[in-house]
């Protein structure tokens, strides 16, 4: 269970990112010691595979770092808790709202 909401918040991510890109904000500065600029790339899958691509090199970092955030950040077992306690709670301690001081009834 704890996939498919990890997954479905990416989805969601990924989504929002297309649209910011398509409506034309992109950061700013450059995205390698070249000079190339963010907005000198494509929007959408043109960005990955065709002849103005990001090089394969950025895509291989771009790669590895979401595989580091699956494999060790991103984990079901987030601030000590035994896995499928807090289903969905990827906060890993970095934000604290007090959910879990929260009564039952307050939770509802």
């Amino acid at each position: 269970r704890y996939v498919e909401i990890k997954h479905g918040r990416i989805c969601q991510l990924a989504f929002l990112g297309q649209i910011t890109t398509r409506a034309g904000f992109h950061l700013s500065g450059d995205i390698d010691y070249s000079g190339d600029s963010f907005d000198s790339f494509p929007n959408g899958l043109a960005a990955l595979f065709g002849p103005d691509a990001i090089p394969q090199a950025g895509f291989a970092q771009i790669f590895a770092f979401v595989g580091l955030l699956e494999l060790g950040v991103m984990k079901d077992s987030a601030n000590g808790a035994e896995p499928g306690e807090f289903v969905g709670d990827f906060r890993n301690g970095a934000i604290d709202f007090g959910w879990d001081t929260f009564d039952e009834e307050t939770k509802l």
